[in-house]
C-alpha cells in the first residue's frame, strides 16, 4: 500500500511484531495486512490530534462513576453503586458504596458466598451456585452484610396453596426423634417442636438453633408466646411452664391452686392459646375439675380465672382445644370425647372479659335431627375469616359455621358433588385445621384440603382436593396438622420427625 509523499505520517509500534501507521491524506479509507512481522496501515479523513486524543481516552486510569470494586477475601468484584445500595441504607454494602476513592476496597470474607449475595442483589434470586452452602452459612454472610432480609425473602416458600403442597423435607431432632407436640410461628414459618421431655427450636430456615431439656418426662401441650419462649404443659404433670430458647433456661411455672377447694391439686394443662397481652390456658384435675385461667404475659401473675367445671360428663369436659379470636376478643374452646355409643362433645365461646359462656352448642343434643347421630369428631376456626369447622364422625361430612350470626343450628353442611371423591365410612381418626382460607383435613394418613372459590355470583364454593400422594398416606396416622409462615407441619402417630409441607414456584392448579 502507498501514500503520496506530501501526507503527514506517524509511525507507532504497538506491541511485539505489529506497528501502526497513522496518515492524515484525503484518501479513502484502506487497511492492508502482510505477513508477520505485521503493520496495520490506516487512511482515514481525521486529523492527527483527534486520533490521539480517541486512543488517550479509550484507555481510562479510573472507574465510572456508577462503578465501584471491591476485594473480597482476595478475588476482585466489580458492579455498581445502585445494587450495593439495594441491599438497604443500614446495610454494610450501601456504606461501602459511599467510600471515597477508586481503590478497591477490602473485605476480609468468602468470596464465594460473597458472589451468590452479589447474585441476589441483582435478580432478587438465589442462583444454583447456592446450593454448594448450607442455609446456615448462607445466612450468617447475609447477617455481616445487613443483607439477612433479601435472603429470607429469597428462601421463603412460595404461598401456601393445599392444592399444590408436597413434602419438602422432615424435621428430625438428634434425640427422641417421636414429636409429641409442637407450635409453628405465623409470621416466618418458625417451629418449635416437643420430643420426650425436650424443646428443640427451628428458625425461619429450618436450622435448629437450640434444643431445652426440661423438667417434665413429657410435653403434650406447647405455645410459642414470644420469640425466643414457649410455654408447655403435660398431661404427666402439674402446671404450664416457660423455657427460653435463646438462653435454654427455664423461666418460670404456674399452677392452678384454690385454698377454699381442696380437689384443686395436681392440676395439668390441656390446652393453651395466648393474645397480645393474655396466655390462656385449660387445667385439669385428677377429680376432674377444670378451669381456663388468664396469665398476664407481662408479669406471669393469674390474671382471671374464666370458667370453672366440674364432673366427668361430657358437657363438663376440660377444653381440649382453645383459640383467641382478636376481631371479637373471645375465646373459642372444644372438647370431644369418643366412647362406646360414639363421639360426644361441646363447643363454647367465652368472653374473658366477664368470665361467661356467650354461646354454646352440644353433640349430640343439638342441630338438626338428621344429624342427631353425627356428632363432630374435631373442630377448627378459621380466625381470618370468622368461620367455625367441624367434621362428622360417622358421614366424613364437613360442616361450617359463621362466627358472626350464631344459633341454635348455624351449621352449613358441605357436600362433595364428585362421586368419586365422596368419603365412606367414619372418621374414628379424624384431624383438623384452618390455615390461610383453606381447611385441612387428616383421615386416618391421608391428607386433604377445602379450599374457597368464588364462583361467581359472589358467594364461596368450597372444592376439595387430595394433598397427598398413596404413599404420603402410609406414613401413618395423622395425629397434628398445624400452619406456619407459607408452610404447613404434620405429625403421625409413632413416626418420627416432622413432616414440613410447601408449595411450589413451577407448579399451579388448573380447573377442569
Amino acid at each position: 500500500m502507498s501514500c503520496e509523499d506530501t501526507s503527514k505520517h506517524d509511525h507507532r509500534t504497538v506491541s511485539k511484531g505489529i506497528s501502526v501507521s497513522f496518515y492524515a491524506a484525503p484518501s479513502p479509507v484502506s487497511i492492508s495486512f502482510l505477513p508477520r512481522p505485521a503493520i496495520f496501515l490506516l487512511y482515514c479523513y481525521q486529523p492527527l490530534s483527534y486520533m490521539e486524543n480517541e486512543i488517550s481516552n479509550s484507555t481510562p486510569n479510573t472507574l465510572p462513576s456508577d462503578r465501584i470494586k471491591l476485594n473480597v477475601g482476595g478475588k476482585l468484584f466489580e458492579t455498581t453503586i445502585s445494587t450495593l445500595q439495594s441491599g438497604g441504607p443500614d446495610s454494610l454494602l450501601s456504606t461501602l458504596s459511599t467510600r471515597p476513592g477508586h481503590d478497591p476496597i477490602f473485605v476480609d470474607r468468602d468470596p464465594e458466598i460473597f458472589s451468590v449475595l452479589l447474585s441476589l442483589l441483582r435478580s432478587n434470586r438465589l442462583p444454583s451456585t447456592a446450593c454448594s452452602f448450607s442455609k446456615q452459612e448462607l445466612a450468617d454472610e447475609a447477617l455481616y452484610y445487613g443483607i439477612d432480609s433479601h435472603l429470607r425473602y429469597a428462601v421463603s416458600p412460595p404461598p401456601l396453596s393445599g392444592i399444590d403442597a408436597s413434602i419438602v423435607s422432615t424435621i428430625c431432632p438428634a434425640s427422641d426423634g417421636l414429636v409429641s407436640s409442637f407450635t409453628a410461628a405465623a409470621d416466618d414459618g418458625s417451629v418449635c417442636i416437643a420430643h420426650g421431655g425436650q424443646i428443640s427450636f427451628y428458625d425461619h430456615n429450618l436450622t435448629h438453633l437450640s434444643t431445652v431439656r426440661t423438667h417434665l418426662e413429657d410435653i403434650t401441650s406447647i405455645r410459642h408466646v414470644w420469640p425466643d419462649v414457649a410455654a408447655a404443659g403435660s398431661e404427666s404433670s402439674p402446671g404450664i411452664h416457660f423455657y427460653n430458647f435463646s438462653t435454654a433456661r427455664y423461666i418460670e411455672s404456674i399452677h392452678w391452686t384454690d385454698s377454699t377447694d381442696p380437689r384443686i391439686y395436681k392440676a395439668r394443662v390441656c390446652s393453651i392459646a395466648d393474645s397480645s397481652s393474655q396466655i390462656f390456658a385449660s387445667f385439669d384435675c385428677p377429680h376432674r375439675e377444670n378451669c381456663i385461667l388468664s396469665i398476664d404475659k407481662s408479669t406471669l401473675q393469674i390474671s382471671s380465672e374464666i370458667t370453672r367445671q366440674s364432673g366427668s360428663a361430657s358437657k363438663n369436659m376440660v377444653p381440649g382445644k382453645l383459640t383467641w379470636l382478636p376481631e371479637t376478643g373471645a375465646i373459642i374452646g372444644s372438647a370431644v370425647t369418643c366412647g362406646a355409643f360414639g363421639y360426644s362433645g361441646y363447643i363454647r365461646m367465652w368472653d374473658p372479659r366477664i368470665g361467661e359462656v356467650v354461646w354454646e352448642t352440644s353433640e349430640p343434643g343439638s342441630g338438626r335431627s338428621s344429624r342427631f347421630g353425627d356428632s363432630f369428631a374435631d373442630v377448627d376456626v378459621d380466625v381470618g375469616g370468622l368461620t367455625l369447622f367441624k367434621v362428622c364422625s360417622k358421614s366424613g361430612d364437613l360442616a361450617v359455621a359463621d362466627l358472626r350470626r350464631l344459633g341454635d343450628d348455624p351449621w352449613v353442611y358441605i357436600n362433595e358433588k364428585n362421586p368419586s371423591m365422596r368419603f365412606i365410612g367414619g372418621a374414628s381418626n379424624c384431624v383438623l385445621h384452618c390455615y390461610k382460607s383453606q381447611v385441612f383435613v387428616g383421615r386416618e394418613g391421608s391428607l386433604e384440603v377445602w379450599s374457597k372459590e368464588n364462583n361467581g355470583d359472589g358467594e364461596g364454593l368450597y372444592r376439595r382436593n387430595f394433598v397427598d400422594k398413596e404413599e404420603d398416606s402410609k406414613r401413618g396416622v395423622i395425629r397434628r396438622i398445624e400452619g406456619g409462615g407459607d408452610r404447613l407441619f404434620v405429625s403421625r402417630e409413632n413416626v418420627e420427625g416432622l413432616e414440613v409441607w410447601e408449595s411450589s414456584y413451577f407448579s399451579d392448579a388448573i380447573l377442569v
